[in-house]
């Protein structure tokens, strides 16, 4: 599989560094069933943004459980180092990676990598990066990552400002690239940021902190497919 076959019109990706681990399995099985298809996992290192978040061991303790369903992982690589970690995240069950044009590494041969593995592969790229920047480094990748936060912890606002940056973006890449959108996106922007020209929508607090995944990940499905009509 690939992203041009994972994206079934406009999708909401769940973020599971919001979700409760004490019952992660639980609510991703919830998710699953709801018919959520992509699953987003952060990693970040503890230097390319302050936090320590989920690693390998945590995807390979889940990875059966989603792809049993139908699921992937598109994995958030919020490290400085980003190709070192290719290798484990493969292992572990990754089905894609998605790393920084502001990290470490030649993004062409970045990219070529995650290739050699196997990998479907992102690019991102923070809220101080030049879109015209940002696109030019996406060449050869799947997908243009446009974090609409600072990476890092999940319950941010999304910046407004990442709207234009957005529709900027999708006039730059050819229709074939998709877009996603990553950081504070819930029930009150989803609208404005699939109507900006996102594919792809993450969703961690939006879909996790109410007290009903499952619903809540409808909810939004249900707006995003609204506003593209």
């Amino acid at each position: 599989m690939s992203w041009d076959r994972w994206i079934r019109g406009k999708e909401i990706a769940p973020s599971i560094y919001a979700a409760d681990f004490a019952r992660l399995g639980e609510q991703l099985e919830a998710l699953l069933v709801a018919d959520a298809r992509i699953f987003h996992f952060d990693i970040g290192d503890g230097f390319f943004i302050p936090e320590i978040t989920m690693g390998p061991i945590v995807l390979e303790s889940i990875a059966s459980l989603v792809h049993d369903r139908g699921g992937v992982f598109d994995c958030h690589l919020m490290v400085q180092r980003p190709a070192q970690l290719f290798e484990q995240v493969h292992a572990a069950g990754g089905d894609s990676v998605t790393f920084h044009v502001e990290a470490e590494g030649d993004p062409a041969e970045t990219i070529a990598l995650a290739r050699g593995l196997g990998l479907g592969v992102g690019v991102a790229f923070n809220p101080e990066t030049p879109v015209a920047e940002a696109a030019a480094a996406t060449e050869g990748a799947d997908l243009a990552v446009c974090m609409s936060i600072h990476p890092g912890l999940s319950g941010q606002q999304l910046m407004p400002e990442a709207l234009g940056r957005v529709v900027a973006l999708r006039q730059l890449l050819p229709r074939e690239i998709p877009i996603e959108v990553d950081g504070g996106v819930n029930l009150d922007n989803v609208a404005a940021v699939r109507q900006a020209g996102a594919d792809v929508l993450v969703s961690g607090s939006g879909v996790f902190w109410g007290g009903d995944p499952a619903a809540a990940y409808h909810a939004l499905v249900d707006a995003a497919t609204a506003a593209a009509h």
